[in-house]
């Protein structure tokens, strides 16, 4: 089998899994099953993967658990290809915010439909939930033409394109130019009909300049409706507390704070995760079943003990093309259903991740 056809059949498996969960029926195999034959793939694909294995002794061949599979850091991305095939054949290719370390990271996707159908099956179960669709989606962010090499707004507009009502552009996305324009979404509330709710999509910091922008003003929008709030605030925005922001959001479009969905991705994924409104302080998001969080050491990338917080080491299926497994800065701990998110790592880049990254790039520099 070539490594086209080879990654064709992956793809068509993890796209049988998450049909098995939107359809409510029971995986035709397990998620082991697949994550093995996608760290073969991907160890004979991508040399950078390849080292990392062998530096930890690690025979692919014989791998039976996702566990086993090294997980490549997340900054990886930003000074090497981590892809399986020529960037010419991808079908998409993201780029981090490049705020953190200047240098942005990149992440190909050779298929788009994985990507696609994952993000609609669980963004239909969590944020979506309960809602008759079609119903009017509003991107307080940039459209694709503005921002083509963004995986969120990729998202948003497969949101707005599946799940909306179709409306024109301008209706739609009110970032532009980089500026946000409330008083067109201030009109485009105002005309919503009132016994359909609606969606509005918005990263954190866009969400602070709308509160500065509307100075105590409402947008009341319709009984039932709901807002995701995403991403951090990347030095573009004054910073509030998570308490804070959730109530200034709540009164800006007359919500209880219930109503609002805190959405948990990266550039370098192909899956999202869900943090489910509660009553308490802790706060759960949720995994897809094609998708796992496991914290581990800082060091040595090891899974912590039961309760203890570490490191997210990811593993995402749909990243069928890439890597399978990443380890990020973020600190998360396991709870009841999902995991908590406790904020970056502070300081440089944990040791784990430093030395994973030179594992991969030691006597393959410029080579991948």
């Amino acid at each position: 089998m070539n490594r086209f056809a080879e990654s064709d059949a992956l793809h068509a498996r993890v796209r049988a899994l998450i049909g098995a969960f939107g359809g409510r029926r029971a995986p035709l195999e397990p998620f082991d099953a697949i994550a093995a034959d996608l760290v073969r793939f991907q160890a004979a694909t991508i040399p950078g993967y390849a080292r990392l294995c062998a530096a930890h002794g690690v025979d692919p061949a014989t791998i039976e658990f996702a566990r086993q599979a090294p997980a490549v850091p997340t900054d990886a991305f930003r000074v090497t290809d981590v892809f399986a095939f020529d960037a010419a054949v991808a079908a998409a290719t993201f780029r981090t915010s490049g705020t953190t370390l200047g240098t942005r990271g990149v992440h190909r996707l050779r298929n788009l439909s994985t990507y696609d159908a994952a993000a609609l099956s669980f963004g239909r179960a969590t944020l979506f939930y309960g809602l008759a669709t079609p119903l009017p989606v509003l991107i307080v962010g940039p459209s694709p033409e503005e921002a083509p090499d963004s995986s969120l707004t990729h998202m948003c507009a497969l949101f707005a394109g599946v799940l909306g009502v179709p409306e024109l552009p301008r209706q739609t996305y009110f970032v532009r130019d980089g500026l946000l324009d409330a008083q067109a979404l201030r009109a485009r509330i105002a005309g919503l009909p009132s016994s359909m709710p609606a969606i509005v999509l918005a990263t954190s910091f866009a969400l602070v300049h709308l509160i500065d922008a509307l100075a105590g003003d409402v947008l009341a929008l319709p009984p039932g409706s709901r807002v995701m709030q995403t991403g951090g605030f990347k030095g573009k925005s004054r910073e509030l507390d998570r308490g804070e922001l959730e109530r200034a959001v709540a009164r800006a479009f007359a919500l209880e704070r219930s109503a609002i969905f805190c959405e948990y991705g990266m550039t370098e994924l192909s899956s999202q995760f869900w943090e489910m409104p509660a009553s308490g302080e802790v706060r759960v998001y949720v995994e897809p079943p094609w998708a796992r969080v496991v914290p581990v050491d800082a060091n040595t990338l090891a899974p912590v003990a039961d309760g203890d917080a570490g490191i997210a080491r990811i593993e995402d299926l749909a990243n069928v093309d890439s890597a399978f497994a990443v380890v990020t800065q973020d600190r998360v701990r396991r709870r009841a259903g999902g995991f908590e998110l406790l904020g970056r790592v502070p300081g440089a880049l944990p040791r784990g991740c430093s030395i994973a990254i030179e594992e991969m790039l030691a006597a393959g520099r410029g080579n991948w």
